[in-house]
């Protein structure tokens, strides 16, 4: 006898707070105030415009360091959020056990290489990212920032990350 499917709104309410756990994880994340609007499996990061960001009041424009930085959070949230995606709807991980601290291994970045297209203006900035290559011990992906209009983006990321070796919670170091 086959199970009745889930209903939508509990499948919703159980990837949310996968999703929050894993976002709120990071005091980096808090701090620069990140969140991330989910369709389905597809994620869109907003860095929501904070006076704090600036690096050049004159013009005045994002610092380079707040839009790498927001570049490669993007990144380890794509690759996390699809790297568990499968165990997540299985129910092998369960957003409540999350939501307390147990969370999964993430994605350790090896390397960052940004390209800066054009100034970010004192204004909300959105980024996705591609995962280009996605193995056991190695994954790359694509991050790409833009303000206003998806086609003018300000900055582009290659990040490099070394995935998690063994499945695990996040503090345990025995695998």
């Amino acid at each position: 006898m086959s199970r009745a499917p889930e209903p939508v709104q509990v499948i919703k309410q159980r990837r949310d707070a996968a999703l929050a756990a894993l976002v709120q994880a990071s005091p980096y994340v808090r701090f620069l105030g990140v969140r991330f609007d989910r369709r389905g499996d597809e994620l869109t990061a907003v860095l929501p415009y904070d006076d704090m960001l600036i690096g050049n009041p004159m013009l005045p424009a994002l610092h380079g360091g707040a839009t790498a930085a927001f570049l490669e959070v993007t990144a380890v949230i794509g690759l996390a959020w699809s790297h568990y995606w499968a165990d997540l709807e299985s129910g092998r991980l369960d957003p409540r056990a999350m939501a307390a601290g147990e969370l999964p291994r993430l994605p350790k970045t090896i390397g960052l290489t940004v390209d800066y297209l054009r100034s970010g203006l004192p204004r909300d900035a959105y980024a996705r990212a591609q995962i280009v290559r996605s193995g056991r011990r190695y994954a790359s992906v694509r991050s790409e920032a833009w303000q206003d209009n998806v086609d003018r983006p300000i900055a582009h990321a290659t990040v490099h990350f070394r995935m998690p070796l063994a499945e695990g919670l996040a503090g345990d170091e025995t695998a």
